[in-house]
């Protein structure tokens, strides 16, 4: 487990998110989230948010945002696709 912490980088991100209008101001949280993963170079994002995260339309305007400015594109999951279960 790594501690990150906010910085600029993630907050103008987050805002540039807001900006393109991927989602909206209210979800500023969700937004930070990603530019968090993304900037810290997650190897993937797990989360349960169906709306504002976990979503094809939002992850590739996060992406595509991401891509724009010279970062890495953030694989985007629900947990229900990465966890393995035995037969």
């Amino acid at each position: 487990m790594e501690k990150i912490f906010v910085s600029d980088d993630i907050l103008l991100l987050a805002s540039k998110y807001i900006e393109e209008k991927v989602v909206g101001q209210t979800s500023f949280d969700d937004c930070m989230h990603i530019a968090a993963a993304t900037i810290y170079k997650a190897d993937m994002l797990a989360s349960w948010n169906f709306k504002h995260i976990v979503n094809v339309y939002r992850i590739r305007g996060y992406n595509s945002i991401n891509i724009r400015l010279n970062y890495t594109p953030l694989e985007i999951r629900s947990p229900k696709e990465i966890t393995e279960y035995e037969d």
